[in-house]
């Protein structure tokens, strides 16, 4: 009885207040004259290698472009309509272990044997930005950016531009080895975990084996996508890296080489005496520049050409990018213009 009574006063006070029960809350209320305005949205990447305002003018472009990829229902969403965004190729043969979703149904009605639809269908595209962070990247021109810096910021700004299309990126470091690598992600999170990631400073004590950390990163990427190596290359065997290039050229990568380089590397300083040092061995030498500048000149026309080289053999992206040029120059070189 007890309950029953505070029920029917629960019920009294619902009918003497509808309005409580009965009306949603109301709507607010347009800001009153002289109240401040409502505070700006802060920039939510706090990273010296990334400011969103300067990539303003790529945003209306496809900085990558989406990739076709051959397999049954394969695509980045899924739909009730088969065949909509995807194009129709050939029927295969139901073998055991194949999708009973993949089944056409109607063949099997006029044919009474198994086929699977086969379709070519646009996929997300997935960019693995390796950046070189042996002790090299820590040169410097006088007034100029330090070359790892320069490629950890072509790298936040190619996998911002990336993650705002709706693609994904990774981000590994790497010396004479891999040294980290965050996975492909598209999220706001994932992108400060890539910058994270890049505000690693280079490694002292190791050297450069691009070969040996391309052995590496290749057990670790197995689908197909595309790989950005950013790097001086300086000391790198050039025909052992192409050889690892291979095994992702076999598996359908997309590469592209970004070589960076400081101007007192390609010309050496304009000084009477210059005391060089291996920022890798620590091994010191001095001379006078111009009695070395001309076979310098050759040596190092020579290495470059011979990556260039390799490179147009095997249909593989190769920029050079000077520290003394605007970052942003890379990032065009990779969309593939030039301002005239």
């Amino acid at each position: 009885m007890k309950r029953d009574a505070t029920f029917a006063e629960m019920l009294r006070v619902a009918k003497q207040s509808p309005v409580a029960w009965n009306r949603p809350p109301p709507l607010p209320t347009a800001l009153k004259t002289g109240q401040p305005p409502p505070l700006p949205q802060q920039n939510l990447f706090t990273s010296k290698y990334l400011n969103p305002g300067e990539l303003a003018r790529f945003d209306n472009l496809m900085v990558f472009a989406r990739t076709v990829v051959e397999g049954w229902f394969a695509g980045r969403h899924k739909s009730p309509h088969f065949g909509f965004s995807a194009e129709f190729v050939e029927h295969k043969p139901y073998t055991p272990g194949d999708e009973i979703a993949h089944i056409d149904w109607r063949v099997y009605a006029r044919t009474k044997k198994l086929y699977t639809r086969k379709y070519l269908e646009e996929t997300d595209m997935t960019v693995h930005l390796l950046v070189d962070a042996s002790p090299s990247m820590d040169f410097t021109g006088p007034h100029r950016e330090r070359k790892y810096s320069r490629v950890a910021r072509i790298a936040a700004a190619l996998a911002y531009l990336m993650i705002r299309q709706g693609d994904k990126a990774s981000v590994g470091l790497f010396a004479d080895g891999m040294i980290a690598q965050v996975p492909p992600g598209g999220t706001r999170r994932h992108i400060h975990r890539l910058l994270q990631q890049l505000e690693r400073p280079p490694m002292q004590g190791r050297r450069t084996d691009l070969p040996h950390a391309l052995q590496q990163a290749a057990a670790q990427m197995r689908k197909r996508a595309r790989i950005v190596i950013l790097s001086d290359f300086l000391g790198t065997d050039v025909d052992a890296m192409f050889d690892a290039l291979g095994s992702f050229l076999h598996r359908g990568f997309e590469i592209m080489l970004l070589q960076v380089l400081d101007p007192d590397e390609m010309n050496l300083p304009a000084v009477s005496v210059a005391r060089f040092r291996d920022m890798e061995t620590q091994q010191e030498v001095q001379v006078e520049p111009e009695e070395i500048r001309a076979a310098y000149h050759r040596e190092l026309s020579a290495f470059t050409a011979a990556i260039r080289s390799h490179a147009l053999r095997r249909r593989i992206t190769y920029e050079m990018v000077s520290t003394a040029a605007p970052y942003l120059e890379a990032i065009e070189a990779y969309l593939g213009f030039r301002k005239k």
